[in-house]
Order: C-alpha cells, then sequence, then structure tokens
C-alpha cells in the first residue's frame, strides 16, 4: 500500500514540477528503491531556494556517530510537488513539509527518493508547494562521523601520557555539506544558519557564530546555540566539538580573535593570534569594509587534508599552517604561518562575503585569497620579504600552465571530482599573478578601487568572472567622469594610448582579461632588435609542442620594458600576433616584463641574449634581483620547451659567483639541483659526478660563507636553509663533519638541546643516513608534541638511502596510528624523490591504489599530491609505458582526472630534456669542472 501511494504521488506529480531547466523523461534515473527520481542533472533546480536552516546536531564520541535535525525555510518559485537537495551517507529517519504556519501538508510518511550517483534526494509532498508561499522542509537524520576529511568527521590526538582523545569537525568545501546535513549545496544557495550543538561537559562547541547560551538539557548533556549567522554558502558552514584551549584579543574594531589548539600546544597558538589580529586590521582597512561577524576563530585540527579553511567566522587548520614555536619553527615556518593566516583572513571577504556563482570561477576566490597573502604581508610584514616568494609562485604557475594538459583560469566543473580538482596550480598561482600583472597596470590605487567597488556591489551575493572586471574599469570611468583627482591627467592619457581607444570610457578591459581567464597557457613573448626598433610576436609557450598550430592563441599583454638608458618602465599593450616598437635612442641592452609583473615567457634573438648575459657578468645589479630571477627562469623554461641550448643558459648563470640576492642564486641553483635529480634517477654515472663536482666547486665560496645559526634577515636564513641542505646532500665534508657534531649532541641531551631552526633539517637528515640515527628519530617523531618538528623529523627519516627503512615508512603511512594518514601523500612524495625510494613509492601506488583513493578522493588534494609525486620522478620510455598501462587499467575509475594528463606530460617532459640536452650537459661538464677546479688550485 505504502508503494502504491509513492507511485501514484510520483505520476502527480509528473504534472506539477516547474522549473526554468529541463527535466529529462521520467524514468530517465532510478532512485535505490527502484522509483523513477524526478530529477536528471548534477546541479539542483533552481524553483526552490533555502532561506534559512535551523539545525540540531549531536555528535556522539564514543559511538562515533552524529544524529541530527534540520528545518529548512524555502521559497518557491515556481508550482511543484518535489524538493529536490542534496545528501550524502546519510540516514534519512524522518522528512516533513511545513507550511507556514509550521503545520504539517500532509498526515502521511513522506517518502524520500535517495540517488546516491547525483548524491541527491527528493522529498514528495502530497499538496502542491505554491509559488510565493513560504514553506519548511524538516528532516532528521543520521550518520557514522567520516573516517576522511571531508563532511563531519572524527579526528583524534595524543596527550603527553599517550592517551587519545577524540573530537569532531567539520570540512565541507567544496561539495561535503551533504555529508553532514541535507541540504542546498551549492555556493549561490547563499541562506542563513541558526546551528545548536550539543555536546558532553567536558567538551566546547564552535560553529561560525558566537556562542548564544548554554541550555543543560539531562543526561549529562548540554546544547550551545549559537546566534543567527550571515547569509552564506552551505560549504562556508562549519561546526567542531572539542577540549580544546584558547587564546584571545580584540581588533581595534572590536573584533574578537580566538586562537584553538590542543591543551598541550596552547603554547604555539600566540604567534598567530598577533598575526591575525594585525591582519585582521589591515584588510579592514584595505577593503575599506568592516569584518561583518563578531568573531573569528582560528582553530588547529590534528588531521586536516588541506592547508587551511575560511569557513566564516570560525576558520581551520592543519596545525603546521596554524602553530608556531620559536623554539622549534624556522624562518620558512614562520612564513608559511602567516601567509596562510593571511590567505584565510583574505577570503572573509573573497569568497565569503562575495562567492563566486559556481565552481568554474573559483579562481576568483582562490587566485584573490593567494594574492591578497602577498599584498597583506608585504604592508604588514616586510621583515618576512613576502615578495621574495611570489616569484616562485608564478614560477610554478608557469611551470604547469606551459604543459598541454593545462586548463583555462575558468573551467568547466559539474561533478564533485571535477569540482575538487578546480583547486590547483592554475586557480591559485596563475590566478594571483594575472591579478598581480593587472594591479601593476592599472596602479595600486585604481586597481584597490576597483575591488571595492566589486566587494560593495556584490556583497552577501554571488559574482562572476565579467563582475570584477566590470568593476574595476568603472572605477576608471567614474573617476574621469567625476573628475576626481583618483589618477592624474597624464596617466589616463597614458592608459588611453595603451589601450588604443580614443577615450579611456571606451577601454574594454572584459575582453582584456578574457585573453587571460577562458583560454590556457602562457604566452611567449619574441623579441627581435634592429637597430632602434623592437620586432615583437607572441605565440603559446609549450614544453612540448603539439602536432596542432599555437597559433591560435592570442593575448592582450600589458608589456613593460627597460633599457641600458632608461631607468624607467616604458609600458605597450600587444594585442595583435606582432608589432613593431620604436626605442627613443639607441640602446645596449633591452630587457621586457620588467620586474616579472608581467605573465609571459619572453625569448630574446642571439643578440639580445648575448647583451643580457654580458650585462650579468659585467654589472648584474643594473638589473633588479626579480629580473634576474626571471632572465634565469626564462633561459631554463626555454631550454625545457627545445627553443634555447643548454649551453646559452648555463652560461647565463656564469655570473652567480657574484650574486648576493638570495632569490636569483637559489633560481640558479635550483635549476642545477633538479638536473643533477633527473640525471641521477637514470643511473648515469658520469654526468652525475660531473655536476655534483661542478656545483660544489662553482658554489663552495656561498656554501662556506653560510653559519649554523638562526642569524640574519630572513632571506638570508632562507638561503642558508637550502644551501647548506644541498651540500650535506651533496656529501660535502665540511657540512657532513658539522652536522654530524650538531645531531650527536642533540642525541646527547636526549634532544633537550635546541638546535638552529634553520638548519635542524639538514642536521636530521644527516642523522638518519646511519641505523641508530634512523631508529632515534622515529622514536622523537612519535613523541614530538609540535607538528613542524615532526614533518622535519619525517623528512629526515625518508632520506634514508636503505630501501627496507623507506618501505616500513610507507607502511606505517598507510597504517595511519604512528604515521597520521594526513601525511601519507607528502611521506609518499618524500620517498618518490629519494633515489632509492622512487620505484619503491611507485609499486607501492598501484599496490595499494584501492586503499589510497579510500582514503584520499578522487581529484583531491591527497590524491593529486601521490600522483604527481611519484609518476613525475619518472624519465624513460619504459617507465612511460608502465605508467600509462597502469592508468589504462583503471580508466573507468581515473577518466575524468585531468592530473593524469599533467602526470605523463612531466614525464615526457624529462625523456625529451635527456633527449635533447644530455650530451650537451655531459660536454659542458666536461670543459667547466675543469676549469673550476683550475680556478680552485688543483691542477692535473
Amino acid at each position: 500500500m505504502h508503494l502504491l501511494l509513492v507511485i501514484l504521488f510520483f505520476l502527480e506529480a509528473q504534472f506539477c514540477v516547474q522549473s526554468s531547466d529541463s527535466n529529462s523523461p521520467a524514468g530517465d534515473n532510478l532512485a535505490t528503491n527502484g522509483l523513477p527520481f524526478p530529477w536528471s542533472k548534477v546541479r539542483l533546480p533552481n524553483y526552490i531556494v533555502p532561506v534559512h536552516y535551523h539545525l540540531l546536531i549531536h555528535p556522539n564520541l564514543t559511538t562515533l556517530r552524529f544524529n541530527g535535525s534540520v528545518k529548512i525555510e524555502i521559497d518557491v518559485k515556481n508550482n511543484t510537488n518535489w524538493v529536490v537537495l542534496h545528501s550524502k551517507n546519510l540516514k534519512i529517519f524522518t522528512a516533513t513539509v511545513l507550511d507556514e504556519h509550521e503545520a504539517h501538508l500532509s498526515d502521511k510518511v513522506l517518502s524520500v527518493l535517495e540517488y546516491p550517483s547525483h548524491e541527491q534526494i527528493a522529498i514528495f509532498s502530497p499538496k502542491i508547494l505554491t509559488s510565493g508561499e513560504k514553506y519548511f522542509l524538516y528532516l532528521e537524520f543520521g550518520a557514522p562521523l567520516s573516517d576522511g576529511f571531508y563532511g563531519f568527521y572524527k579526528s583524534t590526538y595524543k596527550t603527553k601520557a599517550g592517551e587519545t582523545r577524540i573530537l569532531a569537525s567539520t570540512h565541507f568545501e567544496p561539495t561535503s555539506a551533504r555529508m553532514a546535513l541535507p541540504c542546498f549545496d551549492e555556493p549561490i544557495f547563499k541562506a542563513n544558519y541558526t546551528v545548536r550543538i550539543r555536546r558532553g561537559p567536558s567538551h566546547i562547541a564552535l560553529s561560525n557564530m558566537p556562542l548564544e547560551q548554554t541550555v543543560e538539557i539531562g543526561n549529562g548533556l548540554f546544547e550551545d546555540q549559537f546566534e543567527v549567522s550571515v547569509k552564506m554558502s552551505s560549504y562556508l558552514l562549519a561546526f567542531i566539538v572539542c577540549d580544546f584551549r584558547s587564546v584571545s584579543g580584540m581588533t581595534a574594531t572590536g573584533i574578537n580573535i580566538s586562537i584553538y589548539a590542543v591543551p598541550e600546544k596552547w603554547h604555539q597558538t600566540h604567534y598567530a593570534l598577533e598575526a591575525a589580529l594585525r591582519l585582521m586590521e589591515f584588510y579592514e582597512q584595505y577593503f575599506n569594509i568592516l569584518y561583518p561577524l563578531p568573531k573569528l576563530d582560528l582553530i588547529a585540527i590534528p588531521d586536516f587534508q588541506s592547508g587551511a579553511m575560511e569557513n566564516w567566522g570560525l576558520t581551520t587548520y592543519r596545525e603546521t599552517s596554524l602553530l608556531y614555536d620559536p623554539d622549534i619553527s624556522s624562518a620558512s615556518d614562520k612564513l608559511w604561518v602567516t601567509m596562510v593566516i593571511g590567505h584565510e583572513l583574505a577570503h572573509q571577504w573573497f569568497g565569503n562575503l562575495v562567492t563566486m556563482e559556481w565552481w568554474n570561477d573559483i579562481w576568483l576566490n582562490e587566485g584573490f585569497a593567494r594574492y591578497m597573502e602577498f599584498v597583506s604581508l608585504e604592508a604588514v610584514y616586510p621583515e618576512l620579504k613576502v615578495e621574495d616568494h611570489f616569484l616562485d609562485t608564478c614560477f610554478g604557475a608557469i611551470g604547469r600552465d606551459s604543459l598541454n594538459s593545462s586548463r583555462p583560469i575558468s573551467s568547466l566543473a559539474e561533478n564533485p571530482t571535477q569540482i575538487k580538482e578546480m583547486f590547483d596550480t592554475v586557480s591559485y598561482d596563475k590566478g594571483a599573478c594575472i591579478l598581480h600583472m593587472l594591479r601593476n597596470f592599472l596602479t595600486n590605487e585604481g586597481f584597490q578601487n576597483g575591488i571595492i567597488r566589486y566587494l560593495r556591489r556584490f556583497r552577501y551575493s554571488n559574482a562572476r568572472n565579467e563582475d570584477l572586471w566590470d568593476s574595476l574599469i568603472k572605477v576608471f570611468q567614474t573617476a574621469r567622469r567625476d573628475g576626481k583627482e583618483l589618477f592624474s591627467a597624464t596617466y589616463l592619457l597614458h592608459l588611453i594610448t595603451l589601450f588604443n581607444v580614443k577615450q579611456f570610457s571606451h577601454i574594454d578591459l572584459k575582453k582584456i582579461m578574457y585573453t587571460w581567464t577562458i583560454q590556457k597557457g602562457i604566452p611567449l613573448i619574441t623579441v627581435k632588435r634592429q637597430g632602434r626598433k623592437l620586432y615583437i610576436g607572441q605565440e603559446r609557450f609549450l614544453k612540448i609542442v603539439l602536432p596542432d598550430d599555437p597559433s591560435c592563441y592570442l593575448w592582450h599583454i600589458p608589456l613593460a620594458y627597460k633599457t641600458s638608458h632608461s631607468d624607467h618602465e616604458v609600458k605597450h599593450i600587444l594585442t595583435t600576433k606582432s608589432d613593431v616598437l620604436t626605442l627613443d635612442e639607441e640602446v645596449d641592452w633591452v630587457k621586457l616584463n620588467s620586474d616579472m609583473n608581467g605573465y609571459y615567457i619572453v625569448h630574446y634573438d642571439e643578440e639580445g641574449w648575448n647583451a643580457l648575459t654580458e650585462l650579468l657578468s659585467a654589472n648584474h645589479t643594473a638589473l633588479s634581483f626579480k629580473d634576474r630571477a626571471s632572465l634565469i627562469h626564462n633561459a631554463f623554461q626555454l631550454v625545457t620547451a627545445g627553443r634555447l641550448s643548454l649551453n646559452r643558459a648555463l652560461d647565463l648563470i656564469g655570473y652567480l659567483k657574484s650574486e648576493t640576492h638570495n632569490v636569483p642564486l637559489l633560481q640558479g641553483l635550483g635549476y642545477l639541483q633538479s638536473f643533477y635529480k633527473l640525471i641521477d634517477k637514470r643511473n648515469i654515472a658520469d654526468v652525475t659526478h660531473n655536476l655534483k663536482t661542478y656545483i660544489l666547486q662553482y658554489f663552495r665560496d656561498v656554501i662556506d660563507k653560510q653559519s649554523w645559526s638562526d642569524d640574519g634577515m630572513v632571506s638570508d636564513r632562507r638561503l642558508r636553509e637550502e644551501v647548506l641542505s644541498l651540500a650535506c646532500d651533496f656529501d660535502y665534508p665540511p657540512c657532513l663533519e658539522k652536522a654530524k657534531q650538531l645531531y650527536n649532541s642533540w642525541v646527547e641531551s636526549n634532544g633537550t638541546i635546541s638546535l638552529p631552526t634553520d638548519v635542524s633539517e639538514t642536521v636530521y637528515m644527516v642523522g638518519a643516513q646511519d641505523d641508530s640515527g634512523w631508529a632515534y628519530l622515529l622514536e622523537k617523531y612519535g613523541v614530538s608534541m609540535c607538528e613542524t618538528e615532526k614533518s622535519k623529523f619525517l623528512s629526515a627519516l625518508a632520506s634514508s638511502k636503505d630501501s627496507e627503512k623507506l618501505s616500513r615508512l610507507l607502511h606505517l603511512g598507510m597504517d595511519g596510528t604512528l604515521i597520521k594518514t594526513q601525511n601519507l601523500p607528502s611521506l609518499i612524495y618524500m620517498v618518490a624523490r629519494n633515489p632509492v625510494g622512487h620505484f619503491l613509492a611507485w609499486d607501492f601506488v598501484k599496490k595499494h591504489w584501492n586503499e589510497l583513493v579510500e582514503k584520499f578522493p578522487l581529484g583531491s588534494f591527497g590524491i593529486r599530491n601521490i600522483i604527481v609525486g611519484t609518476v613525475t620522478q619518472f624519465s624513460s620510455t619504459e617507465e612511460l609505458r608502465e605508467v600509462e598501462d597502469f592508468f589504462k587499467s583503471i580508466t573507468e575509475q581515473v577518466s575524468e582526472l585531468r592530473v593524469i594528463q599533467v602526470a605523463t606530460e612531466n614525464v615526457e617532459k624529462n625523456i625529451m630534456w635527456l633527449s635533447r640536452n644530455l650530451e650537451t650537459m655531459r660536454t659542458w661538464l666536461h670543459i667547466n669542472v675543469k676549469f673550476e677546479l683550475l680556478l680552485k688550485g688543483h691542477y692535473f
């Protein structure tokens, strides 16, 4: 009888469902009970909109389950009998539709149809829900706490006494709110939330908003009731039940900021509080919009897959991204913590206050938050020299974007796997770099006023790509119309000239920026100088050239360049495939992409490269450190693409003996080290030996002058960390001797003395190379109460040359007890990077693939890190074939994963690099190693 009623209700509903999106014919999709599901699309219908969620949630930390109920006020746009919303892995106990007076619309039990492949449920109302009327959807539900890192999941930590304690935390972005409550889990469905959480007396509960009151409800339970939230998307909802301690402070505008951590790590929270207070005050001033909530909590979760999450008012972090111990954490660790806090606080405006309409524009969230890390830190913490790090961000983006497998910044993403893959280098780093290019070209002031306009226009709402460009250009148009002194007449005239229009109001910034957001890849600018004329061309830059013609790609490129006779930048917009620029006078050299402010690669003709190579050799400070670093980067990228000889690039960095700035020095050294790692894995003994000898001889003075301390500016400390790590990895005797001395002293003190934080990881790596040292570090790993220290221990353990030890590490990571599961992807990458371990790691991934996918969903950061980290260590056709065969064997599972293409293309790139450059490298080293040894007084 019950089944018959449901069928009759369903047939009636076919004549009542209306929406602006068409449904598929009934019966195309079957629910789990065999009945037709009334909606066929992955995205929800738009004829019902949530207005307010009243949520009660009760996690039981003993049974590791949670139960809950939600009453959702809904706004019906079109008459319908069906409510379709999201639910994943939830058991729905009760479903009811109520009218505006909260009276039941039906005295019958309402059935819930489930359609797991789309993670949707449908509730049928026997009475038509009428457009314009207010209704409530009431559901009771329950589920186990998730074992992974999404939804409402279980996390654990150990006390110093060895006791395991449990907490429950949420992570909903991008599509996992549906794992904690039935909801309309798409960013456009913004609503208010009233949250109540039940807990035991030994725990606290946290949510997005401040606690309003606590009520004792009996049986040793308390119910925490929180204030009504601002209007927000479902992925920003958050709640946590834990026993953490906090430290708090107040901003100048009265925002209460608190940092939470497990009780025994409370002393590591103080720096984060200082940083959060200062950065919050900066953002309120920069955006000219006050933070709209009364409080912001930052909490370090012991089990967390990514770096952090921007839940409005309750931001969650991996412990290494929030906690800072000055006795253990290095300068790089401090920079990282500060940058992550800057990123998540920027999201409170970009992402939370204004949210992208759909995940195809996630870069509007992540690109801006990544860029604002640098803007905020440069203003608030200039001593951290974050601008040095920004170049690496753009270099990383170029590396990804110069592959055939890249994607446009704004890309199609429909299902959860595709959406998860959008959280990548393109969205974050390329997004940040094109914003930097735009800011540099439109001026800081114009850029800032444009984004303020954007945030004000779309606050508590959703926006698209084009909305940002409209906001930016309207600032300029308004300034000109109103006669404001935002920009000088000279500058406005300059911009009009650049855009090749008669007046600024006609500038189509949208058209310009679409060339950067809706087509993939990075431009290659070719430059040929003849007298005072510069012949400029553009094409797509590719590491591996496709058979089809890449000339169909065309960008509108803001060019900026300097010459030997001009200290100021000359700016121009290249909108065609080629152009001719006329210099004011004859010059000795031209350097395009001044200070790497543009997102493009530059390739000079032979005369141009000669002039710049000679300039670096004779007077490298004639160029800024950013220009020097970008020249090195461009040269070696062009070598990889087969556009420049390796000899030319190696000659270019010949000046590095005179280099004093860490950024270009590390750029050049980094390329040499990467070549060494690539060739070493191929067991090409003569070349690896000579390359190691050359590096140690050529950079010997730089190595020898490094102190084993924490003295100096951040840039000095970063250089020390990298250089000494390289020297010891290359078995440089003075480095090994000093590291062993420090390690032995540390062991003798039973780990109680403090090692210099910047070199501690290098010291541990040297100590890990014998059996007793490795065993001691593993023991220390198990008892350390600092995740930053543990990450250094783990890196050292993974550097062992003993394959049995590496295999043991991998199995400890899979077990998840001693080495937490959250660290398994990075552990696999560490082992794969080790020449002894790269086959071991790949075999481990193949053998345990199904288990890994259970722990880290397809498309997630974890699984992408595992794939890229293992596969891109290979460089032979045999290895490429093995990789391709493996992924073909699981095609059905991974067919949608873009990361497979990225990984295999990296192997192809490695193969091509070796075939093009190995003999050149061999010959070049044969000559230059002898030369370096002669210079050092070694005669043959």
